[in-house]
């Protein structure tokens, strides 16, 4: 499908007060409407459109996305936002008649478009991973930073009540100094199987070449990238690690005060340059934070069997381990924090212990607890829209989620040398082991 034949605008009948046409980067009248281009509107992207959508204060001014599916399913619920599948046509043609722009594509799209909003001044939601590449994630938080730009990572159980919770109590010290964590998923966005070979027709209703982006170019395959399997690939996604494992380790990076690791080894199968290993154990070393012992571990695992047997993780009561989760360990007992909407369980020796909420929110600034999702997810993104229109600030900006988003990617680039251990060099950017120097950074395409 050509991108001229795909290319549609409506008129939109605004009644709404709307931000000045000029370029902003601070917030802004709390009483204006914020108005918003989504990119990316299929899956998770359509989840994000709804709930930015569901502020009173946002307008939805276009809808970007490469299949013509999405878009129109997208049409349906804003029949006046202006409809683009190129994400490059819809700042070239009404950059000035939008505020804020939410990123929602497969990772490997996510610093290209992001970056583009942010050259023209834009605040930016963008879902996580942030990005595909570690230079990536560090030009965005550059970026941001040089134009006091309003940016939110798209992780929004960080705003949900247990997330905060686990929080107050480690930084309260209800473990006392944290020398391991261990964190854990069973889902399997790998791929152990050999690249497919030949090619199969390409879907009227998707632009394979816009699909693609700066990845290089390869002949479209049914059931292997589009819509829901790019995940698994190397050129595409991030694996679980860059899928639930941002959600997972969120809440121990940001409780623990972390910043990047000094050291990180992944034990996997050998890579094949197609798809990410199915199971991956992989160990962080971490330099001290006022919560923590003077190294922290980190073990991470995924995978169908995720996690392996182990006496650290045996729970009190011969009680299941959640199939997601994390667990904090300290001089004076565990914490575990289940993959999501449960309560953080204080465990002290072999025994669940109970805890008074009171004592680490003694401001109740955390409210009741919640338990519905429908109810929860909205915050995170309300907080982004709220921040652009000066009422509150974000708790992920892309200040936290770079670094978040570059410790998620030195334990994939580690995938890459299984078995082997990585020494980062934070202020250099640079592994120590040159031939991983390699994969910090893709080689865009001209598309």
């Amino acid at each position: 499908m050509k991108k001229r034949d795909f290319l549609k605008t409506s008129a939109a009948a605004m009644g709404a007060a709307f931000l000045p046409n000029k370029v902003w980067n601070l917030p802004f009248d709390s009483q204006q409407t914020v108005r918003t281009a989504h990119i990316g509107v299929g899956g998770m992207g359509m989840e994000d459109l709804k709930a930015i959508a569901s502020h009173p204060q946002v307008q939805v001014m276009a809808l970007c996305d490469v299949d013509q599916r999405a878009l129109e399913k997208a049409q349906e619920l804003f029949p006046n936002a202006k409809l683009f599948s190129d994400y490059r046509l819809l700042f070239q043609s009404i950059s000035s008649e939008i505020d804020a722009v939410v990123v929602s594509t497969p990772d490997h799209t996510h610093a290209p478009a992001s970056l583009m909003a942010m050259e023209q001044n834009k605040a930016v939601y963008c879902q996580k991973p942030l990005t595909h590449h570690v230079s990536e994630a560090r030009a965005m938080k550059k970026m941001a930073a040089e134009k006091n730009l309003i940016t939110q990572m798209g992780i929004q159980v960080h705003s949900f009540y247990d997330y905060k919770l686990a929080t107050l109590l480690i930084q309260g010290g209800i473990i006392g100094k944290v020398h391991t964590v261990r964190a854990w998923s069973n889902k399997n966005w790998g791929f152990d199987g050999p690249a497919p070979a030949g090619s199969d027709p390409v879907p009227a209703n998707l632009d394979w070449n816009l699909w693609l982006g700066t990845a290089a170019k390869r002949p479209y395959k049914e059931n292997y990238y589009h819509p829901a399997n790019w995940r698994k690939l190397v050129d595409f996604g991030c694996g679980t690690l860059g899928d639930m494992g941002v959600h997972i380790f969120d809440t121990p990076y940001n409780a623990l005060a972390l910043d990047v690791p000094k050291t990180i080894v992944n034990k996997c199968r050998k890579p094949n340059g197609f798809g990410y290993a199915e199971s991956n154990k992989v160990t962080y070393t971490f330099g001290q934070t006022p919560y923590t012992a003077e190294t922290l571990t980190w073990i991470w695992e995924d995978g169908y069997k995720a996690p392996r047997k182990n006496k650290a993780l045996r729970l009190p009561n011969n009680d299941t381990l959640p199939e997601q989760g994390a667990i904090f360990y300290g001089e004076k007992g565990k914490l575990l924090l289940p993959h999501f909407m449960q309560l953080p369980k204080l465990i002290q020796g072999d025994q669940y212990s109970d805890y008074n909420i009171a004592d680490y929110d003694k401001d109740n600034t955390l409210g009741v607890p919640v338990r519905n999702y429908g109810t929860e997810a909205p915050k995170h993104y309300h907080q982004f829209i709220d921040a652009c229109l000066g009422k509150s600030t974000c708790s992920a900006p892309f200040s936290y989620a770079s670094r978040l988003t570059e410790t998620i990617l030195l334990g994939v680039i580690a995938g890459r040398f299984p078995n082997k251990t990585l020494h980062w060099d934070a202020e250099k950017a640079l592994f120590e082991e040159s031939e991983a120097n390699a994969f910090l950074t893709g080689v865009n395409r001209n598309f």
